[in-house]
């Protein structure tokens, strides 16, 4: 099971509610987010954030 890292939390925040749910964290990948600009005819791709991604198992 996947938990992302919501906008207005912490990854502990995140990491306590797998906790709570019976999950463990096993892999954490991050994605970079990026805005589209067109500066005279030409696209930029810049970064404004990153989404983070926990891939949990069932605790023991």
């Amino acid at each position: 099971m996947t938990f992302e890292v919501q906008e207005n939390e912490s990854i502990e925040e995140c990491l306590h509610r797998m906790k709570q749910q019976g999950y463990i964290p096993i892999r954490r990948m991050e994605k970079p987010i990026f805005q589209e600009i067109k500066k005279g005819g030409e696209t930029i791709y810049q970064p404004i954030g990153r989404q983070i991604v926990f891939e949990g198992k069932l605790s023991e």
